[in-house]
């Protein structure tokens, strides 16, 4: 009996072990390079002054990092030709607490966008990215599994 409970424990251990791993989605992770100006203008008696500054504040790394951490079950790439999907992040900071400052868009390999959103937090923002990717993956992965139907099946 207890060769019969260890070559079981065997048989499943090299069941995991050799199993064809699950595949994951690729994500191409892009932000819409928010911009930030600020300046004044001034002047008294004789004397004018103004000054301005300003430009982009990219957070990709920060956004890639929040993805790696918050969305573990897929694959970011650098590579937008080799992703299934894109997801456009706008993480803006230093807004008060009641205005949302994350948007996101997802899109699928197709171009077409599955999903889009602004949330408080940048982690929430990926998690519904995320969500939104698991749930078109799965039926992406239907389709291509199923048997064709009757209807298919006379077009071939």
């Amino acid at each position: 009996m207890s060769q019969l409970i260890m070559m079981l424990v065997m048989f499943l251990l090299c069941s995991m072990l050799f199993a064809e791993p699950k595949e994951r989605p690729r994500v191409f992770i892009t932000d819409s390079q928010s911009w930030e100006i600020s300046g004044g203008f001034g002047g008294g008696g004789d004397a004018i002054a103004g000054s301005a500054k300003g430009g982009a504040r990219p957070q990709t790394a920060e956004i890639i990092k929040t993805f790696g951490e918050r969305c573990p079950n897929s694959i970011v790439t650098n590579q937008k030709e080799k992703a299934d999907y894109a997801v456009l992040l706008d993480h803006e900071g230093g807004k008060n607490l009641v205005l949302r400052d994350n948007k996101f868009a997802v899109f699928n390999k197709d171009g077409d966008a599955i999903k889009s959103g602004s949330t408080r937090s940048l982690g929430n923002a990926v998690k519904d990215a995320c969500a939104a990717m698991s749930v078109d993956w799965e039926a992406r992965g239907a389709k291509t599994t199923q048997a064709p139907t009757e209807t298919e099946a006379k077009k071939n």
